[in-house]
């Protein structure tokens, strides 16, 4: 009896556990901060949504600022500021 083998390999990776969320998080605020790159606040609040998930903290909302080429206005930092204990931000294109 003849057997095939397959090239590719074994597909996909065996399923990990991830450990568990830091109760420290519990009851923050996470806020996320869009710098306006395409795809950025997408990828950004979907990792606030997911860790808020995790680890007992809650959305504090999205906030856009004028241009990825420039710093965040200090109106809008302050604002942040108020809202959020964490903030995400990142780039993404």
């Amino acid at each position: 009896m003849t057997e095939l083998y397959s090239p590719e390999g074994r597909v996909g990776r065996e399923a990990v556990r991830l450990v568990a969320a830091p109760e420290v998080m519990a009851g923050a605020r996470i806020g996320v901060l869009d710098n306006g790159k395409p795809g950025a606040g997408l990828l950004m609040e979907t990792l606030a949504h997911e860790l808020a998930r995790r680890t007992g903290a809650t959305y504090a909302g999205m906030f856009q600022k004028g241009s990825a080429a420039t710093p965040c206005e200090p109106d809008l930092l302050a604002k942040i500021s108020k809202s959020s204990d964490l903030v995400l931000t990142g780039s993404a294109d």
